[in-house]
């Protein structure tokens, strides 16, 4: 039906990342955005997390368009595993940075222009299916982010994207707040807005203030400059290396992701670098450490990061060396503290001075605080309300103040991923709910680690597991040998002698008294005999794992 629209978000509620929304009129699908998130600290063995967007596997001919707001990963990174998983054809609307990233990320992937791929610049409007949609300038800790108004047979929506109000951006224009509140005059049904400041009272600060804060510290820093930030943060590089060189110092890039955005970037137009002031990495050394700024991924503590791998003494090339001060220009998002503050750690005891939010005003964010958030909801005036982006206390945060700024509660829709959206003419309801979980990427595979194995996992890391190796006679059901007990990560094999020959005596003791005949049902039983034996003896369940030969 043609006369109702289902909103129906698969990722970015109630966590930091892999934001992907569906807009559905009759049988029309409008995608925006498919981002990664960052794995968990219990997320063991994974590299990255991506939307549930098995409602689509049926559905993949009734996509009409992909639209991405800005070039981060959260919103950006999951495209060629859609487009890979589910073939589709469907064109990906996006600004010029937006199509240059993404040109890079389809070839890193092996697809060679598996779609249309149509450039858009804030201020245009095109239309896709029953989807009239404008694109608004917006700010971000990125050149090139949009809003979107979209309008469809039921009403307008404008879907925010990530954003914040800089009056002094480094890159672009400031904020279309003409249009917002054209918008608003004209009728807004529906508002999608970010939520991550949703908690810091007062206005987020602008980019520009970041520009004095370095200059001082590239001015006092006696040695090499090591700076991390995302690789995606062009605005935060350009502002390196601007003071970079009005300090004389060559800046030097690490880190894939990084050093391939940069050259995206600068092919783009949307980094000046000035010539010469770019210097490889392996040349470092050369120069004296006065002269250096190195550029690095890693901000977040991902073990693999260049950063990390510096922490801990794994890079091939860079060595931390007394006098270098280290600037970690990123907030951890959620969930990642702990990382961040192992490798701050490392950081100091190999001898760098490390500047981080608190301890310097090194970071600003680039997602609005209290104050523009309650601006955009007085310049919009929505007739209904759904806080996005953020995890569950961000999104009860934005909806209370939409509440304090006039919109009555029951307008104000805080759901999670998978939660379905419908409007009509009689209103808003909240309809079924969908998976919206997580598909995991591990090494080459995406989807074939689950649950179950993570937990398989998280028990092995915290007990370790035995091994039961039973010469087995299924004829005569008798043991055609001693039971060999091999132990990892449970306890040392040498010092508890002991409590491993008691376990082979209760092994032998339990296939003589089972009646199970079955190889599965043996298993069953040496699983619950040792289990009990070794919870009682050192209070731990570690993985048991029985294995019957014939």
């Amino acid at each position: 039906m043609t006369n109702s629209l289902r909103i129906i978000p698969l990722g970015g509620l109630g966590e930091i990342g892999k934001n992907m929304t569906l807009y559905e009129v009759g049988r029309h699908i409008l995608v925006v955005d498919a981002g990664t998130m960052f794995p968990a600290n219990d997320m063991l063995g994974i590299d990255l997390v991506l939307p549930d967007w098995g409602y689509l596997r049926d559905k993949a001919d009734r996509v009409v368009a992909i639209v991405i707001t800005h070039g981060h990963e959260d919103h950006l990174g999951a495209i060629p595993y859609l487009l890979k998983d589910l073939n589709l054809k469907a064109p990906i609307y996006g600004t010029r940075l937006v199509q240059g990233l993404l040109d890079k990320k389809l070839k890193d992937a092996g697809l060679h222009k598996p779609c249309p791929q149509v450039e858009v610049e804030d201020g245009e409007r095109f239309v896709v299916g029953p989807f009239d949609v404008e694109v608004i300038a917006i700010n971000h800790s990125i050149p090139d982010g949009v809003a979107l108004a979209i309008r469809t047979p039921v009403g307008t929506v404008l879907h925010t994207g990530d954003f914040k109000f800089d009056y002094t951006p480094v890159h672009g224009s400031a904020p279309d707040f003409g249009r917002l509140a054209a918008l608003g005059r004209e009728g807004v049904m529906v508002l999608l807005a970010d939520s991550t400041g949703a908690e810091r009272p007062g206005w987020t600060p602008s980019e520009a203030t970041l520009v004095p804060v370095f200059d001082q510290i590239f001015r006092q820093a006696p040695g090499r400059i090591i700076v991390s930030t995302f690789a995606s943060l062009l605005s935060r590089v350009q502002q390196i290396v601007d003071v970079a060189h009005a300090h004389k110092r060559r800046v030097a890039l690490a880190g894939y992701s990084m050093v391939e955005n940069v050259k995206t970037a600068q092919k783009l137009g949307y980094l000046n670098v000035p010539r010469g002031a770019l210097v490889d990495l392996d040349k470092v050394k050369e120069l004296s450490p006065d002269k250096v700024v190195i550029v690095t991924t890693g901000a977040q503590g991902q073990p693999e990061a260049a950063l990390a791998r510096i922490a801990s003494g794994r890079h091939k090339e860079i060595e931390i060396i007394p006098g270098d001060t280290v600037i970690l220009s990123a907030q951890p998002i959620p969930g990642n503290e702990k990382m961040v503050s192992q490798m701050i750690n490392r950081l100091i005891r190999r001898g760098a001075e490390v500047l981080y939010p608190p301890v310097s005003p090194v970071h600003v964010s680039g997602h609005a605080s209290q104050e523009e958030l309650k601006l955009l909801l007085s310049l919009v005036r929505p007739e209904y309300f759904v806080p996005v982006h953020g995890e569950l206390r961000h999104l009860h945060a934005h909806a209370r103040l939409a509440q304090a700024v006039g919109i009555p509660g029951e307008y104000v829709l805080t759901v999670e991923n998978g939660t379905v959206l419908e409007f009509d003419e009689a209103g808003a309801s909240i309809g079924e709910r969908i998976p919206g979980g997580y598909v995991f990427v591990a090494g080459t595979g995406v989807g074939d680690v689950g649950p179950s194995v993570l937990r398989d996992r998280e028990t092995l890391a915290a007990y370790g597991f035995v091994a039961v190796v039973v010469p087995w006679d299924f004829a005569q059901r008798a043991l055609r040998g001693q039971p060999e007990i091999v132990s990892r990560g449970f306890v040392y094999e040498k010092e508890s002698g002991e409590l491993m020959t008691a376990a082979r005596e209760l092994v032998v003791q339990t296939l003589q008294e089972t009646s199970r005949v079955s190889k599965r049902g043996l298993e069953e039983a040496i699983r619950q005999a040792l289990g009990r034996y070794f919870y009682d003896q050192t209070g731990r369940k570690p993985m048991i794992v029985p294995i019957i030969l014939e």
